[in-house]
């Protein structure tokens, strides 16, 4: 099997995950959808815990990956702040998917100890990355930082979830503003 139709299993799994959570992971499906006989998945994946796990991972990855990119593009922390919510809006532009690991942290008590570990491993940089921008923004206080961006990602996070259930971009980006407005999220203007 190639690296193709591993990554090509990974991304179909991502897309059945963020649509129905890791229940949606099925092998039968991600085998149609990719054009390959489901037997064949587990050369790559043995169980569905380790399809969970390998996407969890791979999914945290690029989000620590879009991340980086928006801190190097912008230099100026208010602006990284800004772009911060536009990780959580591209799923909703994505046909009105939902963020996998929210998906996920919501079935947390049935998932596999993998699958568990991805999951924090997302909640963790994304508040790890915006307690270091909040941190520069105003300096000398990290625990009061760690603790703004726990509430920062988990309002962006849950704006997700009320736009998707909503089927509306504007719901998020009204809520987005809303949290602008009260100073949740800091900016400029």
């Amino acid at each position: 099997m190639s690296e193709n139709a591993r990554e090509a299993i990974l991304e179909a799994a991502r897309i059945a995950a963020q649509h129905y959570g890791y229940n949606g992971i099925n092998f039968r499906s991600i085998g149609e959808t990719v054009g390959i006989k489901n037997a064949s998945i587990y050369y790559h994946f043995p169980s569905k815990a380790d399809l969970g796990a390998a996407v969890a991972k791979r999914y945290w990855e690029d989000t620590a990956g879009a991340l980086e990119a928006i801190r190097l593009q912008n230099p100026e922390p208010l602006e990284c702040m800004r772009m911060y919510p536009s990780i959580f809006r591209k799923s909703l532009e994505d046909g009105n998917r939902l963020c996998l690991s929210s998906f996920m942290a919501a079935e947390y008590l049935d998932l596999p100890e993998g699958v568990k570990k991805e999951i924090l491993a997302f909640a963790d940089i994304n508040v790890t990355w915006l307690a270091a921008v909040l941190n520069e923004i105003a300096p000398g206080d990290a625990q009061g930082c760690e603790r703004r961006a726990r509430a920062l990602y988990s309002a962006v996070a849950g704006a997700q979830l009320i736009a998707r259930t909503r089927a509306d971009l504007r719901v998020f980006d009204e809520l987005i503003q809303s949290y602008r407005d009260v100073g949740l999220i800091p900016n400029a203007g």
